[in-house]
């Protein structure tokens, strides 16, 4: 079946809430299933070290997302048949969106927080992973403490932390690896903009999500770095992947409808011409 496709907001909201109810009216006319946003306080994500001396780390205030604003996002994901998702990045963060998120989102650079991990877990929430940078040991772990912590439902994406990611850096066959070592749904998290890798994660190495990052003009704080989709760009990208799915059909052998009108213009067994001798009785041109 095709992948969930997730549409990663990020901070290109810029903290408008109706820009952010665009992003999901344009995420759903794009193909999205879902659509993610980023809930982080910037004292809360970087060390006061950092903070203390880094103007560009303290500027990302800009960037955070008002709590305010979940409650009417989530509504319009409802009405637009959509899954709502946001990444907490402090453990206060997970309460706060329990009652709005459809399933939690852990971040890579996350990834080794297990005080986070239990936290969501213990909502009884579905929970997806991302694992730029990390090695299988640090995913195992993540994944094991999502289930001693009661995490029903685990999706664990492949993903390479670079803004944007070689395509050739890709390494989809760890999606495999993945798969194997937990054994729980694996995707892909893709900064590469490249179709070609996003089909092959779908098609060859059965991703079963597919999040991209995606941005409604141009104007994002993210875009320039080269990682961020348009609606435009991606929506034919999300009509292949599905479209391909319709020819897997039931795998029984038997003509399917387009091909009726042309059975009986087979070669005749008798002599090898076309088409069958009752046919040809009866024919005329059109």
């Amino acid at each position: 079946m095709p992948p969930l496709f997730i549409a990663e907001v990020s901070s290109n909201h810029a903290q408008d809430l109706d820009r952010s109810l665009a992003f999901v009216d344009a995420a759903a006319a794009a193909g999205f299933d879902s659509v993610k946003f980023q809930l982080f306080r910037v004292t809360e994500l970087f060390a006061p070290e950092i903070l203390a001396k880094s103007e560009k780390h303290r500027s990302r205030v800009a960037w955070e997302l008002p709590v305010a604003h979940l409650e009417p996002i989530a509504r319009r994901c409802r009405e637009k048949g959509m899954s709502f998702s946001c990444t907490p990045f402090y453990l206060d963060a997970v309460r706060q969106l329990e009652p709005y998120v459809d399933y939690y989102k852990v971040a890579s650079y996350e990834l080794l927080w297990h005080d986070l991990h239990r936290a969501i877990a213990r909502t009884g929430k579905p929970v997806i992973i991302s694992t730029g940078m990390a090695t299988m040991t640090e995913i195992s772990a993540a994944v094991e403490t999502l289930r001693e912590n009661g995490a029903p439902d685990i999706t664990v994406l492949h993903c390479v932390s670079a803004y944007p990611s070689p395509p050739e850096q890709s390494n989809l066959s760890a999606i495999e690896t993945i798969r194997q070592a937990t054994g729980v749904k694996v995707g892909w998290s893709d900064h590469s903009r490249s179709p070609a890798v996003i089909e092959r994660a779908v098609h060859h190495f059965n991703a079963s999500a597919i999040e991209l990052h995606l941005d409604l003009d141009g104007t994002g704080e993210e875009y320039h770095t080269g990682h961020c989709w348009l609606p435009g760009e991606i929506a034919p990208v999300i009509r292949r992947v599905r479209e391909a799915f319709t020819a897997d059909g039931t795998g029984f052998k038997e003509p399917v409808p387009a091909e009726l009108p042309d059975r009986e213009w087979r070669a005749d067994p008798s002599d090898g011409l076309r088409p069958f001798k009752h046919v040809r009785e009866s024919w005329t041109p059109a």
